[in-house]
Formats: structure tokens, sequence, C-alpha cells
């Protein structure tokens, strides 16, 4: 019987099918690239008994592994270690520290550094992706906002994204738009809205983050967007060109369109709530859009950042 400390939503984290995907027993297929030189399975790296008690020291857990036989289950040492960093309000610490490009090393070693973004972010994708399947029955999902991980119900914050300690860049934003594509050509719509909106969403927590800022945690991009208006003073006022103006104008209902969008008609809800009729030319026009609003944001994260260099 697992016995879980109340009203924490990571709790549910705490299941037999979930751990086994953490731990890496479970894969979902395979991929190849042209610079790897093997065909890699898409799962998390596998997480010997040492290697859970060494991370388990790491978050501050006393957990040793008997050689000689008689020792607990992976899976049971790493539901130790979800528990005890539950308990002490670093769960999300030790996702991060899972989800790292860091720990991919062996697994994606011999490619280039573009395909091991593709494949890092590919299979976090797909992995977050069935543990919201288990966690879907309860109303329920994992999500990333900045570097924080959070379970939330589905449609009140952010959507599932790729792994949290990453670089954005026009690659990512170019790969993750060819991906939204590769969605619509296979009819999967209410994907490709959730890969917009991630698109949005982790282009304004990484302009936000290069501010030194820490991005809302309250699950509103559009909250999000304004915070990313305010530290790039991009507010619309009288003394700005009435036509860029305009195209701000525009941006804020690129934003909150996605976003309704998502919330009525993505990947994310059940059938029961509203749903928005999505054709495909509806799909690749905010797939577009998305990645037009990506774009400038990083444009402008970027354009600050060399100013500011070039003051100091």
């Amino acid at each position: 019987m697992i016995n879980k400390k109340p009203n924490s939503p990571f709790n549910l984290l705490l299941n037999k099918s979930i751990i086994e995907i953490l731990d890496g027993d479970k894969d979902f297929g395979e991929v190849s690239f042209r610079s790897c030189q093997s065909i890699i399975k898409v799962s998390m790296p596998y997480l010997s008994g040492p290697t859970i008690c060494d991370i388990s020291s790491r978050f501050g857990l006393a957990a040793s592994y008997s050689w000689g036989g008689g020792s607990k289950s992976r899976w049971s040492y790493l539901d130790d270690l979800l528990k005890y960093c539950i308990d002490n309000n670093r769960i999300s610490d030790l996702l991060s520290f899972l989800f790292s490009k860091e720990q991919f090393v062996d697994k994606l070693k011999g490619c280039s550094p573009p395909d091991i973004e593709k494949a890092h972010a590919m299979i976090i994708e797909k992995v977050l992706e069935h543990i919201n399947s288990i966690l879907y029955f309860g109303g329920n999902e994992l999500r990333i906002a900045g570097k924080q991980f959070q379970i939330r119900p589905m449609g009140s914050a952010i959507a599932v994204a790729a792994p949290a300690v990453k670089t954005i860049d026009r690659s990512y934003i170019r790969d993750l738009g060819e991906r939204a594509v590769k969605d619509i050509d296979e009819k999967n719509y209410d994907s490709a809205i959730t890969k917009s909106r991630t698109m949005l969403e982790e282009v304004f927590c990484y302009v936000i983050e290069k501010k030194n800022e820490v991005p809302s945690n309250s699950g509103d991009i559009v909250k999000l967007y304004n915070q990313v208006k305010t530290l790039y003073s991009m507010h619309q006022d009288g003394g700005t060109d009435k036509r860029i103006n305009m195209l701000l104008s525009g941006l804020e209902k690129i934003v909150t369109a996605i976003t309704q969008m998502r919330n009525e008609g993505s990947d994310s809800h059940g059938v029961g709530l509203k749903r928005v009729n999505i054709k495909d030319y509806h799909a690749l026009l905010a797939v577009n859009a998305a990645t037009t609003m990506a774009d400038f944001i990083l444009s402008v994260g970027e354009s600050a950042s060399n100013n500011q260099r070039m003051n100091n």
C-alpha cells in the first residue's frame, strides 16, 4: 500500500506504470537520424538499481543497493525517491534532472548536435504523452512551465512540452513547426494546435528567463505574453507608429485565438468538452501564425541581449 502525502498532485506519479516509464523499462518505438550511429529507442534512459540509489543520494535520500541479493526492485527504489521528493518539495527538480539532456548522453552518443536536440525533444514529447495517457482518466496531465514541472487539471494550464532545460532557437521553432505540419498531413489537427501553443509558451518562457525573471506559473499563456510585453517594452502607446501598434495588436489576437483553440479543440481534453471543428487549413494557419510570432518574440529577445552586451 503506497503511503501518499495528502494534497500533492504529484502523488499521481506514484503509479507503477508511470514509474516503469520513468526508469526506462518501457519504450515507445524507435527513431533513426542520419548522423546517429544506431537506431534510438524512444524511452527514458535505463536506470539501474545502483543508478537510482546514486540519484537518491544526490537529492538527499540515503539509499544503498544490495549486491548480495534480496535487494528491492528498481521501481520500488524510484517510488521511494519520488515520495521523498514530493514530501520535501523537490519533485520538480527531480523531474527536471531525469528529463535533462545530460541524462541522455549514452542514448544519444554519436549523433550530431542538431540531431541530439531533435531526438531529445522527440523522446521527451513521446514520454510525456504516454504518462499523460495514464493521468488522463483522472482529468490531469503533467506539464512543463519554463523550468518547472506541474500536474494540473487538463485545460487549466500549460501544454505538454519538450524538455525543461534547453536553448530555444530558430532551429527549435522550425523543427516543432515541421512536426506540427506533419501532424496536419496525418490529419491529427488537435496535436498540431497543441504544438502551436507549446511553441509560443516555450519561447515566451525562454525570453522571460533571459531577463532573469521567473515565468508566470498560472497556466495562462496570455499572462506569459503580457509578462514578455512588460519586460521588453512592447506595449502599444501613442509614441509608437500606428502601423506597429496594429501589428502588436494582431500578435495578441494570435495568442488569444491559439489559446482558445487549444482549450476547446486540442488533444489535451476529452471529447465531452466543447470541440472546435478544425479543418486542415485552420490548423495550418494556426501553426504558421505561431511560428511567425515565436520567431518575432525570439528576435525581440535576441535584440535586447545584443543591446545589453554592447552597453556593458
